[in-house]
């Protein structure tokens, strides 16, 4: 099974035929897709009430993503954040099993530095065991798959591409994790059906091969991403029947 949704549980007008059963926002998402990328985490700190109220509303399987906040990433750029990592940590436990993954999106201007993120990840790991995915963005990062394999962290495979190395999963192979930000125009564009049935091979291919595997539409601003969420939902469990939990209402 992949962890398929989008960046937020906003329901964009032009698909809300998609989403009539009852319940708020997240709970009539949630009966469609079965994963959701916390983006607003990235931004201000949520309640741990919050996090076990949003866990309590979703079904058995579905799982959260949750972007680390800005102070640690971009504000105090990995170092010097063990108490902004705390807090997170302690924050998001009250998500209990329905917590999937991490996800360290970090700045265009962050250069791989090999003992400050080598330091960094181990501090991470020592609090948290789970699924941890990072989505560098300056092209030295390339240097990093040794570390990121050693502390079993995927590298996110990012459309549009930032650099050579970053278009196609990396890291820990038994992590695979799709970021689609919309092409050509970022966080607007929808994907076309083509990329889409490329894309459903490509999960085909990570599930098949025992990793875990996410993929998270973040073309939000125009609302595109719930529509190719939902595409991409119904091509795939057409062509590959075991790929998508099958709870799922359709």
């Amino acid at each position: 099974m992949i962890h398929l949704g989008c960046a937020g549980w906003s329901l964009s007008r032009q698909y809300a035929d998609e989403f009539l059963q009852p319940g708020s926002h997240l709970q009539r998402y949630a009966g469609r897709l079965d994963a959701v990328e916390i983006n607003s985490a990235f931004y201000r700190p949520h309640r741990p009430a919050t996090y076990a109220r949003w866990a309590a509303s979703v079904p058995e399987h579905f799982r959260f993503s949750v972007k680390l906040p800005r102070v640690i990433t971009h504000e105090l750029r990995l170092e010097n954040c063990e108490v902004a990592l705390d807090a997170f940590l302690g924050q998001i436990q009250h998500l209990g099993y329905r917590l999937g993954c991490l996800l360290v999106q970090l700045p265009p201007s962050l250069a791989h530095d090999a003992r400050r993120d080598r330091y960094f990840f181990e501090a991470l790991r020592r609090h948290h065991a789970g699924p941890v995915a990072v989505e560098p963005r300056h092209a030295s990062w390339q240097a990093a798959g040794p570390m990121l394999t050693d502390l079993c962290i995927a590298q996110v495979a990012a459309s549009p591409s930032r650099f050579a190395a970053d278009a196609q999963p990396a890291g820990w192979p038994g992590l695979v994790y799709w970021r689609l930000h919309g092409v050509p125009r970022i966080y607007h564009s929808e994907y076309s059906q083509q990329c889409l049935l490329q894309l459903a091979e490509r999960l085909q291919c990570s599930h098949g091969a025992g990793a875990e595997t996410w993929c998270i539409f973040d073309n939000t601003a125009s609302g595109a991403a719930l529509g190719n969420a939902l595409a991409l939902r119904r091509w795939a469990s057409a062509t590959y029947p075991s790929l998508l939990d099958e709870t799922i209402h359709e």
